[in-house]
């Protein structure tokens, strides 16, 4: 009979201090999900990653150097010499127009010249699918003999393919196609090359 007492003496005190253990954990539980629900979320990393970034307005790296053509004077002829333009081109056909714009302003130094006529302008410029085309006012084909109209045709090609050397010119004046330039009535046979010019209009 004793044993038996203490046997659910013992049965009773093992139950007792099980269920202590039980209530203990389960108020710890409790306490640690009320504690992580005040808590303050972190912040998710990924979201300030995702932040897109602003594209920059400035795109290095666009620099072009195209060259501007003038005539120097060699043996009994002339020869077509480049001069370098640095040009900060960010726009299709800026670089092109930059340079023309230097040519029809002439050189500032040296020995070379230009056959362009002063007060020369471009009305109108577009280079695409291995082509250029320039429009130029009426002053471009005004004064000079036949080989200061051969300079100048030479000066607008080589000038509008020194970016793509094999392109092909097209060359109008106030819109229309130059056929006919000079007094002397030099005919143009367009589109024009370099490697044409080189054969048909030698300098």
């Amino acid at each position: 009979m004793k044993d038996q007492q203490g046997s659910n003496r013992i049965s009773s005190g093992v139950i007792a201090a099980v269920s202590a253990v039980v209530v203990a954990v389960g108020g710890g539980v409790a306490w640690l999900t009320t504690q992580s629900s005040n808590a303050p979320t972190p912040s998710n990393p990924s979201q300030q990653i995702a932040q897109p970034v602003q594209p920059s307005t400035r795109q290095p790296g666009n620099e072009q150097t195209p060259n501007v053509y003038w005539l120097r004077p060699k043996d009994k002829n002339v020869a077509l010499v480049p001069q370098p333009v640095k040009v900060a081109s960010v726009l299709p056909n800026q670089a092109l127009e930059a340079a023309f714009q230097s040519l029809l302003a002439g050189p500032t130094e040296g020995t070379d010249s230009t056959t362009i006529p002063k007060g020369t302008k471009l009305l109108g410029l577009k280079a695409e699918n291995n082509e250029v085309h320039v429009n130029l006012s009426e002053d471009f084909t005004s004064g000079g003999g036949s080989t200061s109209m051969m300079g100048r045709v030479g000066q607008v090609v080589y000038t509008a393919t020194t970016l793509n050397p094999k392109a092909k010119v097209y060359i109008d004046v106030n819109g229309k196609p130059l056929d006919v330039l000079g007094g002397e009535g030099v005919e143009i046979q367009q589109p024009l090359t370099r490697e044409q010019f080189k054969k048909d209009y030698p300098l």
